[in-house]
């Protein structure tokens, strides 16, 4: 994902921290409008017909719509173990501006096909007010990008079958494409652009590439690993290496503290001054 990285090393710093939790404010309000102000709610769906007229407002606030319209009990156990820990677990791994990004381009392609689905069908699905896109599709990218990475992870199943992620994943998967079929069988081929259009963000930064050693955890701590066999050991009372190669100019931390910061040299101070990705593109420039 080498255009990922060149993006990142440019626009790193517009990376929003902690965006689970703002997507799981949208979906608490969503859930909110649903069951007490329902007319209010369809006032705010992607309705392409709508936006249209002028509407524009409903580009950003369909994102309001939970992914699903369950119970409260339910709804609220989705949040507490999946919407929050995945999401959070993305974040971690991927750091803020790539979790950003992938989130962020699931809901833009997921706008780009509602507009294609307007055109090809006429707007007759929007002008009968029929609801076709949700956020549905984006928190399943979310759980699929979560299962990629840690495929070997093992869940309870409705809290009592252990599981691996990457086997719950081929179940979703497999969901889809008979979904997919029954439509193109029953002649309802433009119901599959909300499921390709939503997940596109996936196809885009897994499947396009084969490299995926980078974010991977346990290549991490194999590359960690060899760098610290490789590093000649000092006689410090803590047994750590005396030598590091990476020091933030900002925080102090190296690669011992931490095998999964990245560290980079900043072309607009003058010097080699190296920062973490925590203060690369946060730190004033030395100049």
């Amino acid at each position: 994902m080498k255009w990922i990285d060149k993006l990142e090393r440019k626009f790193g710093r517009f990376g929003i921290p902690n965006l689970t939790i703002y997507i799981i404010a949208c979906y608490v309000i969503g859930y909110i409008l649903q069951m007490f102000s329902p007319q209010i709610m369809s006032m705010l769906n992607l309705n392409v017909a709508m936006i249209l007229r002028g509407q524009v407002w409903r580009l950003v606030t369909w994102v309001l719509s939970p992914p699903s319209q369950t119970s409260l009990f339910m709804f609220m156990i989705s949040i507490v173990f999946f919407y929050y820990p995945l999401g959070n677990a993305l974040e971690r791994t991927w750091g803020s501006f790539r979790y950003t990004l992938y989130i962020f381009s699931g809901l833009i392609f997921t706008i780009i096909g509602a507009f294609i689905m307007y055109f090809i069908t006429h707007g007759i699905y929007d002008y009968l007010g029929f609801n076709i896109f949700s956020t549905y599709y984006i928190s399943l990218s979310v759980f699929l990008a979560f299962a990629t990475i840690y495929p070997d992870m093992q869940v309870l199943l409705f809290f009592v079958i252990p599981i691996k992620m990457k086997w719950m994943a081929i179940v979703y998967v497999a969901m889809l494409v008979y979904e997919m079929i029954k439509y193109l069988q029953a002649g309802a081929w433009v119901f599959i652009v909300p499921v390709i259009a939503s997940l596109f963000n996936y196809i885009l930064f897994f499947l396009s590439t084969r490299d995926r050693s980078r974010i991977d955890p346990r290549q991490v701590k194999r590359r960690y690993e060899f760098r610290k066999a490789m590093e000649p050991q000092g006689r410090t009372n803590s047994g750590r290496s005396s030598v590091t190669k990476h020091k933030c100019a900002i925080c102090g931390r190296t690669e011992e503290d931490d095998p999964n910061l990245e560290f980079r040299f900043c072309s607009r101070c003058n010097g080699n001054y190296e920062y973490c990705q925590d203060h690369l593109f946060t730190h004033t420039h030395v100049q």
